[in-house]
């Protein structure tokens, strides 16, 4: 990834998404591959592929990207912003994923399509608002998302659903399924409304989480490509639009280095990418 004291200054950044803007959103933090193609505003109109992720992931990625453009009638260079879940998540999955999308953005056309990184966990919260509101159920402002990070340890982050966007309490962090516990010290301590539970905590661990935890409301949910497509116009007018030099993972547990098969998966999508971005363009 190239240090962000090397980026050149990208001048068309943009504040708003227009009406009918063109966006493409990826996520392979999990090991789920999600892509959505879409117009924000036109949700009727969305191209949407949920499938197996992991390994798989970059391989498909790029011939999936190329096919939904095709069924769209849209080209790479007509679109106005790619989303991408920049993480926490799997290490593979987050290299793949910026590797990927900073491959179509500089590919796309001359300076660059504008990138939106959206927190893997953000995109938790605003899926599992969706789902309650989908089947006209009220969610709760206060929510937490949690997802599997292997290693007997829970990505974690509190948001506040007041406003438009899913607003974070603070970083994300990991914790121990047995020692989940919020800032304010919730359940043990805390003297805040019960939280909504989001992700994928309880079916994965179970009878470990404390008993608040496992009583307190819950919602199954991943970080879908459609949820950083609602988030999208939000985070625009937030300014979380970047340059493709500027898509970096964000990581909460450090890992010291890669491995052979991950360097060469990596250049491998980078290389894809430049090709996919080089055959849509034309």
């Amino acid at each position: 990834m190239q240090p962000l004291s090397s980026i050149s200054p990208y001048a068309d950044l943009p504040a708003t998404l227009p009406p009918g803007a063109r966006v493409l959103a990826i996520d392979t933090s999990t090991d789920r591959l999600s892509v959505a193609l879409g117009s924000p505003d036109q949700p009727e109109g969305w191209l949407l592929h949920e499938g197996a992720g992991g390994a798989q992931a970059s391989a498909a990625l790029i011939p999936l990207i190329r096919s939904l453009l095709e069924q769209a009638g849209w080209k790479l260079a007509g679109l106005d912003a790619i989303a991408f879940g920049r993480g926490p998540g799997s290490f593979t999955g987050l290299r793949t994923a910026c590797a990927v999308v900073q491959g179509l953005a500089l590919a796309g056309r001359p300076g660059g399509i504008p990138v939106l990184p959206v927190d893997t966990l953000q995109a938790v919260a605003e899926q599992a608002r969706w789902q309650r509101e989908q089947r006209g159920e009220s969610c709760p402002h206060r929510i937490v998302a949690a997802l599997d990070a292997r290693m007997d340890e829970l990505y974690v982050a509190e948001f506040d659903l007041a406003g438009a966007l899913p607003r974070a309490a603070g970083r994300p962090w990991l914790s121990a399924p047995e020692a989940l516990q919020l800032a304010d010290g919730w359940p043990e301590a805390g003297t805040g409304p019960t939280p909504l539970l989001a992700g994928n905590a309880v079916p994965v661990y179970g009878q470990r989480l404390p008993a608040a935890w496992q009583a307190a409301p819950q919602e199954a949910a991943w970080p879908t490509a459609a949820a950083m497509l609602r988030l999208a116009p939000a985070l625009c007018a937030a300014g979380a639009a970047v340059p493709a030099a500027a898509a970096q993972p964000l990581y909460v547990r450090d890992k010291v280095a890669q491995t052979t098969e991950e360097r060469e998966r990596i250049k491998a999508a980078k290389l894809a990418a430049a090709a996919a971005g080089a055959g849509a363009g034309a």
